[in-house]
């Protein structure tokens, strides 16, 4: 049996699209428990309607605060009885695999970072998001942890990143790329040019810099960036389906004829909003933290928790963060430059 932890008050539409999430994750696994954290009374009226077969599976955790969206990390973290922090301290403790939440990204970060520490060898933790490709999916990181960045983070956020894709995503020698400006190597800025260097030499399968447009063709399977950059590109990547989708409405009103090419079409849109479907991926790891924490979006409903804690088991089962402190220690490119600090 594997725990994981669930924030039962993250998000714009908990608890209820929270603890349906819960039900749809017990459902589609029989070795999975559920610590579901938050406010005793609302949950537990919730879970009432379980069956009682994965009502066995599942127990609630008291925490009588909730961390607002609009909270800085600072101001969250002195909620020391909030259902973000509790469910991180119940991994800290061991009694869970892994956390869970839709709620604040920035909040979930600082008390991971603060509550379960850094893997070994780790300087920057990063927010790690699956995106569709032609082809399949890639992972862009960082999207948001640090939007500041050193050439040596963004040769951590490749090898995390390689890690995760090769033993969650099943593919054996991910291609890593940087995100620049132009795909010829001497294109970027001062870090991009640095960064290239350094992954050039880095035993990575490395394939250079690849330009935004590039990212959805599926040329990379792991996309490197500082944070600043990654979040623009995470929101503009959430806003396309929906601008398109309004775009259609509005031109298919034009035209009877219009309307007859969207009902043969519909079956294609369907295909096209399963695959653009932020539902679909569950949630965003946070790759370099000494533990599974996964953060799904703040409007995530029930598929959405159910697949982000799927996620959080096959991550867990996979043991990625040993072979993150592993592929860390053994990357000679961070252990020179580790070298030449010391000296």
């Amino acid at each position: 049996m594997i725990a994981v932890a669930v924030d039962g008050f993250g998000g714009d539409h908990a608890p209820f699209e929270i603890v349906e999430g819960v039900k749809l994750a017990l459902k589609a696994n029989n070795e999975l428990f559920i610590y579901l954290v938050g406010k005793v009374d609302e949950l537990g009226s919730l879970v009432e309607s379980f069956d009682e077969e994965i009502k066995k599976r599942c127990e609630i955790v008291s925490a009588t605060e909730v961390v607002r969206m609009s909270d800085k990390p600072s101001q969250a973290l002195r909620l020391k009885n909030s259902s973000m922090s509790v469910g991180v301290e119940l991994v800290k403790q061991g009694r869970a695999e892994a956390f869970v939440t839709a709620g604040n990204s920035g909040a979930a970060m600082a008390f991971a970072m603060f509550g379960l520490g850094r893997i070994k060898g780790v300087s920057r933790p990063a927010i790690a998001t699956l995106l569709p490709t032609i082809s399949g999916k890639v992972l862009l990181l960082d999207v948001g942890a640090n939007v500041d960045c050193k050439p040596s983070h963004l040769v951590e956020f490749a090898l995390m990143g390689a890690v995760y894709v090769k033993y969650v995503g099943g593919i054996e020698k991910p291609r890593i790329a940087i995100l620049s400006n132009g795909s010829e190597p001497g294109k970027g800025n001062q870090l991009t040019l640095a960064a290239y260097d350094l992954l050039s030499k880095s035993g990575l399968n490395f394939i250079g810099n690849i330009e935004g447009d590039e990212i959805y063709k599926g040329k990379a399977d792991v996309v490197v960036c500082d944070g600043f950059v990654g979040n623009v590109v995470l929101k503009v990547s959430e806003s396309i389906p929906s601008v398109i989708g309004e775009f259609l409405k509005e031109e298919i009103k034009k035209s009877f004829w219009y309307k007859v090419g969207y009902l043969l079409a519909k079956p294609a849109f369907s295909v096209l909003k399963t695959k653009t479907d932020y539902a679909e991926f569950g949630g965003a790891p946070l790759l370099g933290v000494n533990g599974s924490c996964i953060i799904s979006h703040g409007r995530s409903r029930a598929r959405a928790i159910k697949n982000a804690i799927l996620k959080a088991l096959k991550f867990s089962a996979e043991h990625v963060n040993d072979k993150i402190e592993t592929a860390i220690a053994n990357c000679s490119v961070l252990n020179q430059l580790k070298g030449a600090v010391r000296q």
